[in-house]
């Protein structure tokens, strides 16, 4: 069993993390690393939990709402409602990156045509006076 368990420089080189990242998440109660001394000790769940945490966090999921999902896990009905409602988020959290997607595209567009017409308007400017 202690072959299982990382040490913080460990935990971040395997996941590209600092060790204020890994104290932080542990002060939000997401990670929960043994104490041996003043050192902290990772086990497979707790990688576990910081994957899932890197994934939410890109997905732009709220720290407190993956705490949550997070917690679901020890329930003891074999992770259904923690699948469950993690997949509701997850289909949230895409519709609403697609309202994101779709709102980004349309001021891309409606900026573009203001360059063609500013663009336009200095060619006007540099024609030669008839």
């Amino acid at each position: 069993m202690e072959d299982d368990l990382m040490t913080i420089r460990q935990m971040c080189d395997a996941f590209d993390v600092t060790p204020r990242t890994l104290r932080f998440y542990e002060a939000k109660e997401l990670i929960f690393p043994r104490r041996n001394g003043q050192k902290r000790l990772y086990d497979r769940r707790d990688r576990g939990r910081l994957k899932l945490i890197l994934r939410g966090k890109r997905f732009g999921f709220a720290l407190e709402e993956m705490r949550q999902l997070l917690n679901l896990y020890d329930r003891g009905d074999a992770q259904e409602e923690q699948l469950t409602r993690t997949y509701e988020a997850a289909r949230e959290r895409l519709a609403q990156m697609e309202r994101q997607r779709d709102e980004l595209n349309e001021a891309i567009e409606e900026l573009r045509e203001q360059l063609e017409q500013g663009a336009e308007m200095m060619t006007a400017f540099r024609r030669p006076a008839a």
